[in-house]
């Protein structure tokens, strides 16, 4: 059906039809609960896999920390592809009667198979007739992250799509955090009580529940619109845009190739100085970033500026981040030596059941309010600073499982600002008729950091007798972000 002729009353919806839900148009809590649930899907599919993959391949299959590792990276790879590309896709296409919902449901799919390949990756290895499983373990976490990158930017996406920027936006955003990170914690309460195993079988059937149910009931927009009320003029992209809003990225990208090449040929050139020039042009063009004054720019430069300045912040706390997903489990192993598989498991699934419950009774109920009164940057950066500090806590004083869970309650108060306030505050930034695009570029500050993490930290840490190293590295890396975001200036969209 053609679009109705005259706008809805949100700057940014041109409803395709009338049969939009009620509590839609009047952006009820119970509209932003819904609209949450297919981040949900993608969110709950992540926190089992951060939950079980490493201590299933460590555990069932028996893999060396690097080649964990190496499983780990290629989720990050996945995203660089996947988020961009679905990102400018979706921008652009209709079909299904959906932009982003086409992308969900395949996204949704084909993570739930993928769930149910991890605890029969040795099975699979048999039945293809290959002797080894870490070519199988790759394929299966690579595909499982694509399905979840192929479905996270339009789930995120979509709540831009449907919300006008200001207020409702960040709520769309924090209640999107609230009821995934719930179900986050559902998702380390059963991997704790009732073990990682039926976790993954669980989460499969929710996946598919939550990722494809919900997408029927909400109405996209048939046209994106700017706040201004204008229709997309077309795609709009180029390669040279994608290069150029990156650039503070540039460091992390040539390291990850560089790598991963030199993983996958299995070469050792027994010295780092090629990475410790990629550190120092790392520090450069984050820094170069972060100084540049935005007074004086037009307002396209400002805002390009701006974006710039988020990646720049943003990726230093996922280096820290992606430490602690990763490599939790050498910790606990490292400091508690007398305890089980098993035991250590779930050690490593209540330390997240905490920090996820954390992650998800404050953005809605305590980091909203708060930022009608302080704003979205400063906001965010007290709680990377809180964050910090609870990294420091599990490395001076994480010697035994209750004082890693009460500091894993003061992280989480960076966790929730990390996966619900950064969306508000970037997609005040960008066109709002490529949030798709954008969304995928922002992404990049995640995976980008994520593979320096699974693979320079992975060996550094694999190398190291004292496996503290993990949350000094964790700790650093936040302090630098938390100092980043000073220098972030909350301001107007840009198209206002």
């Amino acid at each position: 059906m053609e679009a109705d002729t005259e706008p809805f009353s949100l700057p940014i919806l041109h409803p395709s039809d009338r049969t939009m839900l009620s509590s839609q148009k009047n952006l009820t809590k119970s509209f932003f609960m819904l609209l949450s649930l297919p981040a949900t899907a993608m969110g709950f599919a992540l926190s089992v896999q951060i939950s079980a993959l490493s201590w299933i391949l460590s555990t069932k299959y028996h893999l060396e920390i690097e080649e964990i590792g190496l499983v780990w990276a290629a989720g990050p790879i996945a995203g660089i592809l996947g988020q961009v590309v679905i990102g400018i896709i979706s921008d652009n296409v209709w079909f299904w009667n959906g932009r982003r919902r086409p992308f969900i449901l395949i996204g949704g799919v084909l993570a739930t198979l993928m769930l149910l390949a991890l605890p029969n990756i040795d099975v699979i290895s048999t039945a293809m007739g290959i002797e080894g499983i870490l070519g199988v373990a790759i394929a299966v976490a690579l595909t499982l992250d694509l399905a979840i990158n192929v479905s996270f930017n339009p789930t995120r996406s979509v709540i831009a799509d449907v919300t006008p920027e200001g207020t409702e936006r960040t709520k769309g955003y924090t209640w999107m955090q609230t009821v995934s990170g719930t179900f986050g914690v559902l998702a380390y309460a059963v991997g704790a009580v009732m073990g990682n195993i039926t976790l993954i079988y669980g989460g499969a059937v929710l996946v598919f529940l939550f990722s494809v149910v919900p997408t029927f009931f909400i109405e996209e927009p048939r046209e994106l619109r700017d706040d201004q009320g204008a229709a997309a003029a077309g795609p709009g992209f180029s390669f040279n845009e994608l290069v150029r809003t990156t650039r503070p990225l540039w460091g992390f990208f040539i390291y990850s190739v560089y790598a991963m090449t030199l993983r996958v040929m299995e070469v050792d050139l027994g010295h780092y100085w090629v990475e410790a020039g990629l550190g120092v042009l790392t520090v450069f063009l984050v820094a170069e970033s972060l100084f540049k004054k935005e007074e004086g720019l037009s307002k396209e430069a400002a805002s390009d500026l701006g974006f710039k300045k988020i990646l720049a912040a943003h990726s230093f706390t996922w280096v820290g981040v992606q430490t602690m997903f990763v490599y939790m489990f050498a910790y606990v192993t490292y400091e508690m030596p007398g305890l089980s598989d098993v035991h250590m498991g779930r050690v490593v699934s209540v330390s997240f059941l905490v920090l996820n419950a954390v992650g998800a009774l404050l953005p809605a109920f305590v980091l909203e309010p708060i930022t009608e009164k302080i704003g979205r940057v400063k906001t965010h950066m007290a709680c990377l600073g809180v964050m910090t500090l609870g990294y420091s806590g599990i490395l001076f004083m994480g010697g035994t499982p209750l004082m890693v869970y009460i500091m894993m309650g003061v992280v989480g108060v960076g966790w929730a600002a990390t996966v619900s306030l950064p969306f508000a505050i970037m997609s005040q930034k960008v066109d709002q008729t490529k949030m798709g695009l954008y969304m995928g570029l922002f992404n990049l500050s995640v995976v980008l950091p994520q593979l320096v993490a699974s693979l320079g930290i992975g060996e550094l840490i694999g190398a190291a007798a004292n496996k503290n190293i993990i949350f000094a590295i964790c700790a650093g890396s936040l302090l630098i972000s938390t100092l980043a975001w000073t220098l972030v200036k909350e301001n107007a969209p840009a198209n206002a």
